[in-house]
């Protein structure tokens, strides 16, 4: 457990894995899907997941540079472990919501 989480743990690798599943896509198509995370911070994950084989970053010899981002299939290995973080989520985010809401009434 403790190693999977130290690969695809923190707040945005699984996020970009998620949207990955769907297909290539570029830095900026990224960026947009996750509103709230800073363009270094995504950076930062993009390379880290590139480094531990997850992600391959093809670089296209244009101008302007196009590079765009796809999963590798180590990174498509994950997809069951994705989806079913997915629908854990889904099933416990009333839930967790509710607790909040309690705790945050006492």
């Amino acid at each position: 457990m403790e190693a999977t989480l130290a690969l695809i743990g923190g707040k945005w690798k699984g996020v970009v894995l998620w949207h990955l599943l769907q297909g290539t896509l570029r830095f900026n198509e990224i960026r947009r899907r996750l509103p709230n995370v800073t363009q270094r911070m995504l950076t930062n994950q993009l390379r880290e997941l590139e480094a531990d084989g997850f992600v391959i970053r093809t670089v296209y010899a244009e101008v302007p540079p196009k590079v765009e981002y796809s999963l590798s299939e180590r990174g498509r290995s994950l997809e069951p472990v994705i989806l079913a973080l997915k629908a854990w989520g889904e099933a416990n985010v009333e839930t967790a919501g509710a607790s909040g809401a309690r705790k945050a009434a006492e």
